[in-house]
């Protein structure tokens, strides 16, 4: 069973650690989406996160390990609800919100190598705009 994720975000490098025992539904449907590629845009309303916007992609999951408020490297799936369904990739102090209020995203996905390079990362897509991000397993 996959353990760790790799993750090409723009010029950046990442290997990601999945949460199964606390997110298991999410890792297991975000495994059946991979490789999976889109692109990364600065939050608007989240602080220092960048997302994914997914639309009314339908996640076909429920909320499980859920926080408004990722630590630096952790990530987001929001199965949607009140918002789009979206991904979150917090590279700072973050507190997870939309237009419509705080939202609460499942943490299933945590930055284990590539940490040292996560602010870079967030800025450049601050100041570069979207850049396009890959999730794909060794």
């Amino acid at each position: 069973m996959m353990e760790y994720l790799n993750i090409q975000a723009g010029p950046f490098a990442f290997r990601a650690k999945f949460e199964r025992e606390r997110a298991p539904k999410t890792c297991a449907r975000f495994m059946e989406l991979l490789p999976f590629e889109n692109k990364v845009i600065h939050s608007r309303w989240s602080g220092e996160a960048v997302w994914i916007p997914l639309g009314d992609f339908d996640a076909q999951v429920d909320f499980e390990n859920h926080t408004c408020h990722p630590s630096r490297g952790d990530i987001l799936l929001y199965p949607g609800g009140y918002s789009e369904t979206e991904i979150l990739f917090a590279y700072g102090s973050s507190s997870f919100a939309s237009k419509m209020g705080n939202l609460a995203g499942n943490h299933f996905l945590t930055v284990v190598e590539g940490q040292d390079r996560l602010l870079e990362f967030g800025n450049h897509v601050l100041w570069h705009g979207a850049q396009e991000i890959r999730f794909y397993p060794d």
